[in-house]
């Protein structure tokens, strides 16, 4: 039983698409809020996030949101879900603005894809990274439960993860480099792709969250 669903609202990124797609997979209740006691009541924790990243990050710590991830990630064991812009607020640093501090949850770079940016064959490639791409599922996680290797997933993103622990990562993107698109650590799931606008795939990946006890 999914319980209640918070997706943290900092006022960035498509939440109540997001909150919708978590109905359609099976939600009992979703709620769109930043408020802690709400947060820290739920079930399971959603943190998603779209936009540039020097932005998301001023609202996150303005608004505490890095105090309640905390607490859902280390003091309070929850299922948590983050995706795009979610997943690399968590990383150490972004080459994105400048260069931008992240919440170095876990360590690993964000960087730019690169311009001009170009496949094995020498084709170029168009930045943003924006469309279907096939995920390699790197390791077996309860999150790909019935999802099968190299489904395609749609992502929207210039910048994309490298992580600098090997082990975390649960799934790969090609896009004229190797990037991550899944991280997995304890009860924290992390995608650079956008389940919410991936179709069957993505809601699949959503209600398999919605089951998931947090263990890996």
């Amino acid at each position: 039983m999914s319980g209640v669903v918070a997706v943290i609202d900092y006022g960035m990124g498509n939440l109540h698409s997001v909150a919708s797609a978590l109905a359609h997979a099976g939600a009992e209740e979703v709620v769109v809020t930043h408020d802690a006691e709400l947060i820290r009541k739920a079930d399971r924790v959603v943190f998603p996030g779209v936009g540039a990243i020097r932005d998301c990050m001023a609202e996150i710590r303005r608004l505490k949101c890095d105090e309640l991830l905390t607490d859902a990630l280390v003091a309070r064991h929850k299922p948590v879900l983050a995706i795009c812009v979610g997943m690399q607020a968590l990383m150490s640093h972004s080459q994105e603005n400048g260069g931008v501090p992240c919440l170095d949850m876990i360590p690993g770079e964000v960087r730019y894809f690169g311009n001009p940016l170009v496949d094995e064959n020498g084709e170029r490639l168009k930045v943003p990274h924006m469309g279907w791409n096939e995920v390699r599922q790197v390791r077996p996680h309860p999150l790909w439960q019935g999802i099968p290797d190299l489904t395609r997933f749609y992502f929207v993103h210039s910048y994309y993860v490298d992580a600098v622990e090997r082990d975390l990562v649960a799934g790969s993107v090609q896009y004229g480099a190797t990037a991550d698109a899944a991280l997995a650590r304890d009860n924290l799931f992390a995608v650079q792709f956008h389940p919410e606008k991936s179709h069957t795939a993505g809601l699949r990946l959503l209600r398999n969250f919605l089951e998931w006890n947090g263990q890996c």
